[in-house]
């Protein structure tokens, strides 16, 4: 177990070190403009951020939708209140992308 969490920890300093050159480069006036590959990569970087957070939205939902109807069918009597708070998490849930979507509309 040891052995995996410092692996992991490794990988994780080493993506971020790799990271670091971008930081020292400086801004050309080409890449500033439209069409420059700055530009293109933004695209990208808004697509792939919106498809994470879209698939880790739906996961969250399936889940917390089938704890509920798993919930319900122990325990019948509480079904108002599972319902409840099901609603409730499935609107903090989907409000996550929502948020992730307006930060995209507005880096672009």
């Amino acid at each position: 177990m040891r052995k995996r969490i410092l692996s992991v920890v490794f990988v994780l300093i080493l993506i971020s070190i790799m990271g670091l050159p971008i930081f020292a480069a400086e801004a050309t006036p080409s890449a500033s403009q439209n069409g420059g590959i700055s530009q293109g990569l933004g695209y990208l970087a808004a697509g792939l951020g919106m498809a994470i957070a879209a698939a880790l939205c739906g996961l969250g939902q399936a889940k917390a939708i089938a704890s509920a109807c798993e919930g319900v069918s122990r325990n019948p009597g509480s079904e108002k209140a599972i319902r409840f708070f099901l609603i409730l998490g499935l609107a903090f849930i989907e409000s996550l992308v929502l948020y992730t979507f307006l930060i995209v509309i507005i880096k672009i």
